[in-house]
């Protein structure tokens, strides 16, 4: 996990539509299941590059997934996890639903992004950050990843921790 990772998308997969917006076309108002939560990985990237804020990305089956119903309860909706998103990430939900059907675009999207992240489970959230080249391909910049973790503190700690090593060790490669 040290290692930082850097994958090259094709702006995620050749199928998938880019409005004119910067966001997908999804034909319907599809939204995260938590307030502050993004659904389209254009419209993350967009906020990130605003704000210098790096990407945390759940990988989800939110309507199937005991863990990731677990981790939502435990963490996501607390008060203290909500505070600490918007002062330090950007947040991303990537849902795989049994029982309901996402818009195309999104459903491309989210398996695009689970291949290149190597997603084999859920919960799964990694935390990235994103630039785009010259042809608008996605360079990803792979922070860590982390899975369950029982409790705000502990989780919001680890992800912290995720971001410090990933900042050192740049520095240290810069030099």
């Amino acid at each position: 996990m040290k290692k930082i990772l850097i994958i090259t998308l094709a702006i995620l997969a050749s199928n998938l539509m880019v409005a004119q917006t910067g966001g997908l076309e999804t034909g319907t108002d599809y939204k995260a299941h938590a307030k502050g939560w993004e659904v389209d990985i254009n419209k993350a990237y967009e906020i990130s590059k605003k704000t210098g804020k790096p990407i945390m990305a759940n990988f989800t089956g939110s309507d199937w997934c005991g863990w990731c119903k677990k981790l939502k309860a435990e963490v996501f909706d607390t008060p203290e996890f909500k505070a600490w998103a918007a002062k330090n990430v950007v947040l991303v939900e990537l849902d795989f639903p049994r029982r309901f059907q996402l818009p195309e675009a999104i459903k491309q999207q989210n398996y695009g992004l689970a291949q290149a992240f190597k997603v084999s489970g859920y919960p799964t959230i990694w935390v990235f950050n994103l630039t785009k080249d010259a042809e608008g391909k996605f360079n990803i910049e792979a922070m860590g990843k982390t899975g369950y973790v029982k409790g705000t503190k502990a989780f919001t700690d680890g992800v912290d921790s995720m971001m410090l090593q990933s900042k050192e060790a740049k520095k240290t490669s810069k030099n």
